[in-house]
């Protein structure tokens, strides 16, 4: 798994920032592209295209990152964007579980100092990702751009290390819903 760390957010962020709610986007509810366009406008108007240009990539965030209410559109547009995972230092539980059926990655950082040593811009790869999750393994990110690394964590349970796998909740399904034995 590897890309950009495209943006980096502090505490508390809600589902409210990562994608608004309101008379604006309401009518745009089912255009999932539409909606996409206005992933995090509040906090940074250019993740989008920055986004787009990159093919996607990471997201960090603080504590009680997706805090608020259950809006399953605030995972979707994230999938839709191509956010392979979102690392931060403690996640909203609905926030959490809807990252996961969207297939994004929640991870939390070991040392919530290293949060601080996230830059937006850089190249991040994390290896053999979804061998770690099932192994139940700390995840290495390595920074490529500054030649440092951290280690993350997962609080999954192996459906939801499975759901990962198969990229969401609807490949899961199907797929018949069965883990590999």
């Amino acid at each position: 798994m590897q890309g950009q760390l495209l943006l980096k957010v502090g505490d508390n962020i809600t589902t409210d920032h990562i994608m608004p709610a309101g008379a604006k986007l309401l009518p745009l509810r089912s255009n999932i592209p539409a909606c996409a366009e206005h992933v995090f406008e509040t906090v940074d108007p250019t993740f989008v295209s920055r986004a787009k240009a990159a093919g996607g990539g990471f997201i960090v965030g603080g504590a009680n990152y997706g805090q608020g209410s259950s809006r399953e559109h605030a995972s979707l547009t994230l999938m839709y964007l191509g956010i392979k995972a979102v690392i931060a230092k403690s996640f909203a539980r609905i926030h959490e579980a809807n990252l996961v059926n969207f297939g994004v990655l929640p991870l939390t950082f070991v040392n919530e100092a290293d949060y601080s040593q996230a830059s937006v811009g850089d190249d991040w790869v994390i290896e053999d990702a979804l061998s770690a999750l099932e192994k139940g393994q700390t995840l290495v990110i390595r920074n490529i751009t500054r030649g440092t690394a951290f280690q993350v964590r997962h609080h999954l349970s192996p459906r939801q290390i499975e759901i990962i796998r198969v990229g969401g909740l609807l490949n899961f399904v199907r797929c018949g819903g069965k883990e590999r034995g």
